[in-house]
C-alpha cells in the first residue's frame, strides 16, 4: 500500500463506528428502531420520530447516481495529480444518500440514475473508505 495524501476522516464518536464497518467491508447506516427510518450522516435523534433509539443496519450497497460536481482545479495539493475527479452522491436503495467517487468511471461518463454498487478500498491500515462502481 503507497502512502495516502489525501485528508482522511477523523475515526471518533459515530463517524469512527460508521468507519470501522467500513473496515469490515460493510456498509452500514443508521436505521430508528422505532420508526426504521434509515439516516446518513450519524446522529444521535431520528429527525423522523425524534426517538433516540437506533441500530447499525447493514445497507445493500447498490444505490443509483443521484447528482455530481466535477471538480476541474484541485483546492488541496493531495488532490493535484487526480483532476478532474467527479464528487458523486450515489442514493442508495435505502433511501440514504452518501457522497462519494466512482472507481470505474470518468466524469463524462456519469448519468443520472446509473445503477451503482458499494466497493471499499483500502487507503491506510485504519481507513478503508467506501466507493462505488457502475453494477
Amino acid at each position: 500500500m503507497s502512502e495516502y495524501t489525501k485528508p482522511l476522516p477523523v475515526l471518533q464518536g459515530m463517524t469512527g463506528e460508521f468507519y470501522a464497518w467500513c473496515k469490515q467491508r460493510e456498509l452500514r447506516f443508521q436505521r430508528c428502531t422505532q420508526c426504521e427510518a434509515w439516516r446518513h450522516v450519524p446522529r444521535e435523534m431520528c429527525a423522523g420520530c425524534g426517538s433516540m433509539a437506533w441500530e447499525w443496519a447493514r445497507s445493500s450497497g447498490r444505490g443509483r447516481v443521484f447528482t455530481w460536481t466535477v471538480t476541474a482545479v484541485a483546492l488541496h495539493p493531495a488532490f493535484k495529480g487526480a483532476t478532474p475527479y467527479a464528487s458523486v452522491v450515489v442514493e442508495l436503495e435505502e433511501g440514504v444518500r452518501i457522497v462519494s467517487q466512482l472507481i470505474d468511471c470518468t466524469p463524462d461518463e456519469l448519468e443520472i440514475d446509473m445503477p451503482v454498487t458499494v466497493e471499499f478500498e483500502a487507503v491506510t491500515p485504519e481507513v478503508t473508505l467506501p466507493k462505488f462502481k457502475r453494477a
